[in-house]
């Protein structure tokens, strides 16, 4: 996999260790790669991708914090310079996503508008 040099996302060290965590699970699926993205839906327009997928020819190959992740280039310009964060506490357990190009956020944390 070709690696581009600039990370548009930040990854916090505790969205790396849980990353990692799933990818370590016995029944990981290998073939598959990181993927980071947004998709029309959600309450404010779009949501947040991340999750595991095939790489396809159009993807850009990323590297943050040891980790390699795949994404659509024309999704840059809604995550660029985006913090995925991993929160383990009594009130909120799951990825979490700061973005400065949100205009708008839902109360879930996982859709937002431009």
């Amino acid at each position: 996999m070709e690696t581009t040099a600039v990370a548009p996302i930040n990854l916090t060290t505790r969205a790396v260790a849980e990353i990692k965590r799933l990818m370590a699970a016995d029944d990981f699926d290998h073939t598959k790669a990181l993927r980071i993205g947004v998709k029309g839906g959600g309450c404010s327009g779009m949501t947040y991708i991340l999750g595991f997928d095939e790489k396809q020819a159009v993807d850009e190959t990323f590297e943050a914090e040891g980790l390699t992740y795949i994404m659509n280039p024309g999704h840059g310009i809604y995550l660029l310079g985006m913090e995925v964060d991993w929160q383990d506490g009594l009130n909120a357990r799951g990825f979490t996503f700061t973005n400065p190009n949100a205009s708008k956020t839902c109360g879930c944390g996982t859709s937002f508008a431009v």
